[in-house]
């Protein structure tokens, strides 16, 4: 997360001294916890997790398979009607023609009142068909190239069924168009509400294309399960395009769906066995005012090709308090996905969930103005391609576990965070980062990071057995490529971390892999080589960082205590670069920094050699073991706080000319590198220079 820099330097130096003396003295900072408690009952969501069970699949790995939810019959499948008897419907105008049983004309409504099949052409410019059938079977519409309107209501409206399909005849083109303002039978009555409505279970299937433009509310509707197993759909809906209270489900077919409010979506909240979206297959272009793919309770991907723009796309995010919800695809309990191609471009979040997300396979390709991947409750990814390539934070959740796949993210603020809290669900406001209870561990995937804030992120704790992650980034001395307020434990894998030194953390002593965290003079310019190669001459890592750097942390599987290594910088390497990281080539051209032996489990480095120096006056006072040049970690005790060089006769601020040094403190001197060689700070980003004028707007 971003840090907010402290305004002036004695300032700084008093705040650090009176930490000091108040932790000596046992005083506590009541201020910390009223905060804490603040944003907390702050927190417009912080309910959500709670009421996520194992039965609503709201937890990592409980999440059902589209099988579980959904089941195609018979009758799901387009069959031949010129076998079954249909009865034709032929459409003229404002009225039409039948020929067979179970069907009635009224003027310009034509009332379907049995189980059977019936076939409609031809075009009915103001008027309706109506189910209305009270025995057991299927009603089967074949839409043979229809051309339906209304002036006062839905032209398709199944009042009453077992259950309904809709059949697209094979090269048909057919078209439905209701009324911009219905009328009902009296008051109470608010339905239909969508060009083709139907108040029991709707499949459609076939082999033509279907247009539907609702005009007045929705495209298309049922309050009970709305399935698709194949047609060419386009809908244009001055609301929701499709909606299925208690499910929608796809198996082929091509939907092209442009909405005021949400592509698709579902509504059922109150059944723990409905509310859902299930994917298995089909081609969807959706574009959304509100939500891509809004399921009430999950939303289940296991095939399909998506494109989806919701919102506006990324540059159109609102920060209002009663902006709609712009996510790309939002499963209030849950989002899984196996398989599939998603192309996502949204205002708010890509993939949202106020419960878990599970990502097992499927490449993705997101971009959006906040989080890529958000979950309030858990995070897994076992597998999968994932380019996030615009976002304010990548991957974000309270309990963040990576065990597969390929992630590749970029991030203005944080690339992953493990932090708890959540946002407003009605797009405004970022989520919350109180609690120390986040975790994020990584078992195995490669992870590239592009970040303008902190690379990786945890309120709690980090913990890394296998895979491989490398991040670039921050550049400004405010963030830090490795941020956990625990601990941050190493036992396999390989974790490359450039970014700034300001606020740079190694991995903790707790490791059991060794770790080394090398701080260099200056600032290298992006692209320099950073290449380990251990006393034999062999290569530990080469790594070209995409961000100017003035740290490193590097651990790999190779090191070893008691190990000899050498640091050298710049060069080329003839091999191929997978997100910066060479393998299967050879290096040369670079220049020695440093040689030196690893003699514990983090090893802190600068051009001279090894270092203890593990405080720095830009750290943040606290954290788990194994900081860096920042005062997130362990510190030399007895770090005092005299001005650096040049600075010996600046005056105080106004205000604190007689403000003394705790007792005891006296005498201390500033820890070895506590400050910058030219006694400047370091260049802030864009948002600790705005927290800076804001706190000092302030009087802070």
């Amino acid at each position: 997360m971003s840090k907010k820099w402290v305004h002036h330097t004695w300032s700084m130096l008093l705040l650090s001294s009176l930490l000091v003396s108040g932790c000596a003295t046992g005083e506590t900072n009541t201020s910390t916890s009223a905060t804490s408690a603040e944003v907390s009952e702050a927190s417009p969501n912080t309910d959500n997790t709670s009421t996520v069970s194992a039965d609503a699949g709201g937890s990592a790995g409980e999440l059902p398979a589209v099988a579980e939810v959904v089941s195609y019959d018979a009758d799901d499948a387009y069959s031949d009607w010129t076998t079954d008897g249909a009865t034709a419907v032929a459409l003229s105008g404002n009225g039409a023609t039948i020929n067979g049983d179970g069907a009635t004309v009224d003027g310009s409504t034509v009332t379907i009142g049995s189980a059977g099949t019936y076939v409609l052409s031809g075009t009915l410019t103001d008027g309706q068909i109506v189910v209305d059938s009270a025995n057991e079977g299927t009603v089967r519409l074949v839409l043979n190239g229809v051309d339906l309107s209304s002036s006062t209501s839905a032209p398709i409206y199944i009042k009453a069924a077992d259950k309904a399909v809709i059949s697209l005849e094979e090269g048909t083109e057919n078209r439905v168009v209701d009324a911009e303002t219905y009328v009902y039978a009296d008051a109470s009555t608010d339905e239909p509400d969508a060009a083709i409505f139907s108040k029991d279970d709707l499949t459609i299937n076939g082999g033509g294309s279907l247009y539907v433009n609702g005009r007045y509310n929705n495209g298309i509707t049922s309050k009970d399960d709305l399935k698709i197993v194949g047609g060419s759909l386009e809908i244009d809906a001055v609301d929701d395009g499709i909606k299925g209270k208690d499910l929608v489900a796809v198996q082929a077919g091509d939907l092209t769906i442009r909405a005021a409010a949400d592509a698709i979506k579902t509504t059922n909240d109150t059944d723990a066995d409905k509310g859902y979206i299930a994917i298995s297959g089909g081609s969807f272009t959706l574009v959304s005012g509100n939500d891509g793919m809004q399921a009430e309770r999950a939303a289940l991907i296991e095939g399909g090709t998506f494109d989806i723009v919701a919102g506006g796309g990324k540059t159109e995010a609102s920060d209002a308090a009663d902006a709609p919800s712009t996510k790309g695809i939002k499963g209030v309990l849950g989002i899984r996905i196996t398989a599939g191609e998603l192309v996502i471009d949204a205002a708010d979040d890509a993939l949202h969930s106020n419960g878990a997300i599970e990502i097992e396979g499927g490449t993705m390709k997101l971009a959006t103005s906040d989080d890529g991947i958000h979950a309030d409750a858990s995070i897994a990814i076992s597998g999968g391609s994932i380019a996030i390539t615009d976002s304010y934070e990548g991957i974000e959740s309270n309990t963040i576990a990576i065990s597969g796949g390929e992630i590749d993210l970029v991030s203005s603020d944080d690339g992953i965070n493990a932090a708890s809290g959540s946002a407003s669900e009605t797009g405004g406001g970022r989520p919350g980062a109180g609690g120390t209870g986040s975790t994020l561990s990584i078992s195995g995937g490669y992870v590239v990071v592009d970040a303008g804030g902190d690379g990786l992120d945890a309120n709690g704790s980090i913990e890394m057995s296998g895979g491989t992650v490398l991040l670039n980034g921050p550049t400004n001395n405010g963030n830090g490529a490795l941020d956990y307020d625990g601990t941050f434990t190493m036992s396999g894998g390989i974790v490359i971390a450039a970014g700034s030194s300001g606020m740079a953390q190694a991995t903790s002593d707790a490791s059991t892999q060794p770790s080394i965290l090398m701080t260099y003079p200056q600032s290298q310019p992006a692209g320099t080589l950073v290449q380990l190669e251990d006393s034999d001459g062999r290569t530990i890592v080469t790594f070209a960082p995409t961000k100017a750097y003035q740290s490193v942390v590097i651990s790999a599987p190779e090191l070893v205590q008691g190990g000899s290594y050498t640091l050298y910088s710049g060069g080329s390497d003839t091999g191929v670069a997978v997100g910066g990281l060479y393998s299967g080539g050879t290096y040369s051209g670079g220049a020695e920094v440093v040689t030196f032996e690893i003699a514990s489990t983090v090893t802190w480095l600068d051009q001279n050699g090894v270092t203890e120096a593990r405080t720095g006056m830009f750290g943040r006072m606290g954290g788990g073991q194994g900081g860096g040049p920042g005062m997130r970690g362990q510190g030399r005790d007895g770090a005092g706080m005299t001005p650096p060089e040049g600075m010996e006769g600046m005056a105080p601020p106004e205000g604190m000319e007689g403000m003394t040094r705790p007792e005891g403190m006296e005498g201390m001197q500033p820890p070895d590198g506590a400050f910058p060689e030219d006694g400047e700070r370091p260049a802030m980003g864009d948002e600790q220079a705005g927290a800076e004028a804001q706190s000092s707007a302030s009087g802070s």
